[in-house]
């Protein structure tokens, strides 16, 4: 059996200790938890939260971290006082050679001028573990927002700093909006002159060490001036454990046709997908990447 970190196990124990006394000091079962995360959009399993609350397991992932920040809510304790015992997982993976993923490769000089006018390395030590990102489409069919949730990891040294960049191919387009939820400031943002590449460059609330995590959440608008996007997606340049995409449709604009394209460096897949009765479809990865997952779609016959 492997040897276990101390200091992981002492967080661990601290989290699932802290969680138990406060759900015996509010009175509330397990079941109550569940049903309430699931009414505010954070469901969990009951037997996870069995697990973090034994300490068999700890919440990994965006949604997990979501989900302590509401139990923080429901327990009625100070904010942070369950997410500061988590504790940062040691383990960086697999990360593989970091790589654009494709559509960064087919703008890689200009991704690389907006990268040194961020103050970034053109590649960042700074790794995507597991990212959400939720796109909501408008009445007229077209992108309106895309929300990001991502768990980053320092993969080398310490981070302060991480860039991150909205990419148009072959379209130049005016700068989306750019607003950071959570985890962090928009420290500096640079358009690229071709109009293809727009980015910033996002201060941490707190350095970032060796394997150490941290959670940030950004928010895309896009103007009225901005060309309609009936397209949307998710880039990593190294492995990530997950990627996950969420489109989410109006109501009376259902698309005749959506792809799901994925691009690595081993090619390009695209596969139908259908919405069956739905008003959203979903992609995932897991142990995926360098690469691209795109959600495409459309209201006529494809060509």
């Amino acid at each position: 059996m492997p040897a276990q970190d101390p200091a992981t196990n002492g967080s661990r124990a601290d989290f699932s200790a802290t969680l138990r006394a406060a759900i015996d000091a509010r009175e509330v079962t397990l079941t109550w938890l569940r049903e309430r995360l699931a009414a505010n959009g954070n469901p969990v399993s009951g037997a996870t939260l069995s697990y973090w609350r034994s300490g068999a397991r700890r919440p990994e992932g965006p949604q997990s971290l979501a989900a302590v920040e509401q139990l923080e809510s429901l327990l009625r304790l100070e904010t942070g006082a369950l997410l500061s015992l988590i504790g940062p997982t040691q383990r960086v993976g697999p990360l593989g050679t970091p790589q654009y993923p494709l559509e960064q490769a087919r703008l890689e000089k200009a991704v690389a001028e907006t990268f040194i006018a961020l103050g970034s390395p053109v590649m960042d030590p700074g790794r995507d573990v597991s990212t959400h990102a939720v796109t909501e489409v408008g009445a007229d069919g077209f992108v309106i927002s895309r929300t990001t949730r991502t768990i980053l990891q320092s993969t080398s040294g310490t981070i302060t700093h991480v860039p991150y960049l909205d990419l148009t191919p072959d379209q130049p387009v005016p700068a989306p909006t750019f607003t950071m939820l959570s985890g962090g400031r928009i420290a500096r943002r640079h358009s690229h002159p071709t109009g293809q590449v727009h980015g910033v460059m996002i201060e941490l609330e707190r350095p970032l060490g060796p394997a150490q995590t941290t959670m940030i959440e950004w928010k895309l608008e896009f103007p009225p001036e901005y060309p309609g996007m009936r397209e949307t997606g998710h880039g990593v340049a190294r492995n990530a454990r997950d990627v996950l995409l969420w489109t989410r449709f109006h109501p009376d604009a259902l698309p005749a046709w959506i792809e799901a394209v994925e691009e690595t460096p081993d090619g390009t897949e695209v596969a139908d997908q259908y919405l069956d009765g739905a008003t959203a479809i979903h992609e995932v990865r897991r142990n995926w990447g360098p690469g691209m997952l795109l959600h495409r779609w459309g209201y006529d016959d494809r060509d």
